[in-house]
C-alpha cells in the first residue's frame, strides 16, 4: 500500500459527503406508483385520476385541479388580490403562445410573489384530493399542457410527502373521513367550547346541505384548511355529518275486489278438502 504524504500547504483529500436530500428522493416509494414512474422518466402531460388531474412538465407537477378544491381563479379573486374581470379577460385571451398567468404578470395586474403563493397553495390543495386512495386506475396523456402555465414546478416526491403529512394531520384531529365529503349539520352542545373566527365562519355556513368543499368555495378559501376546521368542529361536538335518510318503506300492494274474491274461493276450496 502506498501512503499518501501531506504537507502543511497540501490539505488531505476531502471525504465524500452523502447528499441526504437526493438519497431520500431516490428511496421514496410514493403514494402513486404511476406518478413516481412518470417523474422518473421526466414525462410531460396530464395524469387523470378519479378525483382530479395533475399536469406535469419534465417530470415535475406544475398544476393540479379537482372538483373538491377551489381553482386558482377563485382564490385570486375572492379577496381582492385580482379583479374578477381581469382574470376572465386573461383567461379568454390565452392562446398557444401565452399562458393566462403570463398575461397577468406582463400586464402588471398581478405581482409574481402573490401569484406564486396562490398558485402553490391551489396546487397542493387540489393534489390532496387527486392523490386520495382510489380503486379506479389513472391514465396519462402525453404532451398535454395547461393554459394557466407553470409558475413554480413541484417535485413529485415533495408533493406526495406533503399529501401524506396532511392525511396524518387530519386523522389526528378526527379519524373519520366521512366529514370531508358529507353534508354537514350543526349540533347544539350544552356548553359549546370556544372556536376561532375562521371556524366560526365555517360553522355559520353549515346548513345540512353544504359539504366542506362547498363551504370552502363559498368562502373563497382553500379546501384543505376548511377540512381541518370542519374536523375540529366535529371533534368539539359542534358539527356532524348529516345522517343518511332512512330507507323508503314500500306500501303494501293494493288488493282489488277480484283479488279478494279469488282468495275467498281458494280458502273455501281448501276448507272443503
Amino acid at each position: 500500500m502506498t501512503a499518501l504524504r501531506t504537507t502543511p500547504t497540501t490539505p488531505p483529500p476531502r471525504l465524500p459527503v452523502r447528499d441526504k436530500a437526493a438519497a431520500v428522493d431516490r428511496a421514496w416509494g410514493g403514494v402513486s406508483p404511476m406518478l413516481t414512474r412518470l417523474a422518473a422518466e421526466e414525462a410531460t402531460g396530464v395524469l387523470v385520476r378519479e378525483r382530479g388531474s395533475l399536469h406535469l412538465v419534465a417530470g415535475h407537477v406544475v398544476h393540479a385541479e379537482s372538483p373538491s378544491a377551489p381553482g386558482l381563479g377563485l382564490l385570486l379573486t375572492a379577496h381582492g388580490t385580482l379583479r374578477a374581470e381581469a382574470w376572465e379577460a386573461a383567461a379568454n385571451a390565452t392562446d398557444d403562445r401565452h399562458a393566462t398567468t403570463r398575461l397577468l404578470l406582463d400586464g402588471g395586474l398581478l405581482s409574481a410573489g402573490a401569484l406564486e403563493l396562490c398558485q402553490l397553495g391551489a396546487l397542493y390543495d387540489a393534489a390532496y384530493f387527486v392523490l386520495a386512495p382510489s380503486s379506479t386506475p389513472g391514465r396519462f396523456r402525453y404532451g398535454v399542457t395547461h393554459p394557466l402555465g407553470s409558475v413554480r414546478p413541484v417535485p413529485v416526491a415533495a408533493l406526495e410527502r406533503e399529501t401524506l403529512r396532511r392525511r396524518e394531520l387530519l386523522h389526528r384531529v378526527w379519524p373519520d373521513a366521512a366529514t370531508d365529503g358529507a353534508p354537514l349539520v350543526r349540533a347544539e352542545p350544552v356548553a359549546p367550547p370556544p372556536i376561532t373566527p375562521r371556524q366560526a365562519a365555517v360553522l355559520a355556513r353549515v346548513d345540512g346541505v353544504r359539504t366542506a368543499p362547498d363551504i370552502a368555495r363559498l368562502l373563497g378559501r382553500r379546501a384543505y384548511p376548511t377540512l381541518l376546521d370542519v374536523r375540529r368542529l366535529v371533534s368539539a361536538g359542534l358539527v356532524s355529518p348529516r345522517p343518511p335518510a332512512p330507507p323508503a318503506v314500500m306500501p303494501p300492494p293494493d288488493v282489488t275486489d277480484p283479488d279478494i274474491t279469488l282468495l275467498k274461493r281458494l280458502r273455501d276450496a281448501l276448507e272443503a278438502l
